[in-house]
């Protein structure tokens, strides 16, 4: 774990010596539906940017004091100069806030390159993968005409190996956390997958499978299980008050967690087809579940397969796309028995009223067990 966390700590330290030790870019992405495998299979390192969780006061004249803290908080990042090593920043669409992080980033921070992959917003319609299957062609010539050298087919092909393998391993991690006693944490499980949105993803792979064969047989101590869903929430210190209350985070919905990495892009396929299905077919956000809330379902069956006694909803401030989702969300977990409990995130977390909030609610939950 230390390896992981040290990661985590230190972030921009670990995207700054991989570029010294290999002499490739390092490019930065805003949201998952980032394709990383195209700036892999071009040799680079694509790095998630984060925020800092630090109150900060630099972004009021570029961005909407009514945008979410996430957006708010990455801006202040860049034009504080801690992304100064970035060669590059990519944004696949998701949502208007993060939309105008890419737009103040590109005309106010110097950075070398930047394109907008334009994944479309309703993913279930028939010309969607088609529409994709563009956009990715678009961004890897955009990528060969940067750097003066092509991306072949077989190089793709490689990328997405080395993704779908960390995407298994990742996968194996979470397996652990169905028993009854789990051998890992939540808040453990959080930091290996933030560390891989940071690190070469073959380096990745290869510590989490020694950390997989290293876990111990005995358990963390039982609790009771939980759900986490939300958007980007990588606070992992509200994990730990959590779990540090009897609580144990199981499974999530987070663009950090779950929707990262649960489905895989195959082999055997023409790479930006195959790349293309994938992206449109992972997990959804509220953003791209426009009508059908096909999202819903699958929640559940996470929540079921899981075990989870349950919920909570970590809505980021000013996040409609979320607030929007959440009746319909507490109604279908009311209906199958999990009760809910939904807390408002900002740049930072009130952890005294927060604490008690979730004691109170673990409490309940175990009343309920009892009786």
């Amino acid at each position: 774990m230390e390896e992981f966390r040290q990661v985590i700590q230190e972030p921009h330290q670990y995207a700054r010596s991989w570029k010294k030790r290999t002499g490739q870019k390092v490019v930065g992405y805003l949201c998952t539906y980032v394709p990383e495998e195209v700036l892999y299979a071009a040799g680079m390192l694509p790095v998630r940017i984060m925020g800092s969780h630090e109150t900060q006061d630099v972004v009021e004249p570029y961005i909407y004091s009514m945008y979410c803290p996430f957006s708010r908080d990455t801006l202040a990042q860049g034009l504080r100069g801690r992304y100064n090593y970035l060669d590059g920043l990519v944004y696949g669409h998701s949502c208007t806030h993060i939309r105008h992080t890419y737009d103040s980033w590109k005309r106010h921070i110097p950075i070398d390159y930047c394109h907008y992959v334009f994944v479309p917003s309703h993913v279930q319609s028939p010309h969607a993968q088609e529409y994709m299957v563009g956009e990715l062609e678009k961004f890897r010539l955009s990528l060969e005409s940067w750097t003066g050298k092509p991306i072949s087919p077989e190089a793709l092909g490689e990328a997405i190996q080395v993704y779908d393998q960390n995407r298994r391993l990742t996968h194996q991690l979470y397996e652990l956390l169905k028993t009854d006693n789990p051998p890992v944490t939540g808040a453990e499980v959080m930091e290996i997958v933030l560390a891989s949105m940071l690190m070469d993803k073959r380096e990745h792979s290869a510590l989490l499978e020694r950390f997989l064969k290293g876990v111990p047989a005995q358990g963390k101590g039982e609790g009771v299980r939980l759900m986490l869903i939300g958007s980007e929430f990588d606070d992992i210190n509200l994990v730990k008050i959590i779990e540090d209350l009897g609580g144990r985070v199981v499974i999530d919905d987070l663009c950090v967690g779950t929707r990262y990495f649960w489905n895989e892009v195959g082999d055997g396929r023409d790479p930006l087809p195959a790349l293309a299905h994938r992206y449109l077919s992972k997990p959804l956000c509220p953003v791209k579940d426009l009508d059908e809330r096909a999202r819903h379902p699958h929640l559940l069956k996470l929540a079921q397969e899981y075990r989870v006694q349950g919920v909570i909803m970590l809505l980021m401030k000013f996040c409609e796309p979320h607030e929007y989702d959440t009746p319909f969300l507490k109604e279908i977990f009311a209906k199958n028995g999990i009760p809910t409990l939904a807390l408002e995130t900002d740049v930072t977390i009130p952890a005294g009223q927060f604490r008690t909030r979730i004691e109170a609610y673990l409490e309940t939950l175990r009343a309920e067990v009892l009786f």
